[in-house]
């Protein structure tokens, strides 16, 4: 039967597990209006995307 080499502490362990974490999104200024977005995504908030715009914004 197969049998573990040694065994491994709960340190040695915990340390192995402790590199899976979150990052934060990265996050970039629109050059149209100065809200912050995620980088090569079109703008939530004006509708632009590489000074282009993609999608029309309709004011309440």
């Amino acid at each position: 039967m197969a049998v573990p080499k040694g065994k491994v502490s709960k340190a040695r362990r915990n340390k192995r597990r402790a590199n899976w974490k979150l990052s934060v999104p990265n996050m970039v200024e629109c050059p149209q209006c100065h809200e912050f977005k995620m980088p090569h995504k079109v703008c939530k908030s004006c509708g632009y995307y590489n000074g282009k715009e993609v999608i029309k914004k309709v004011e309440d």
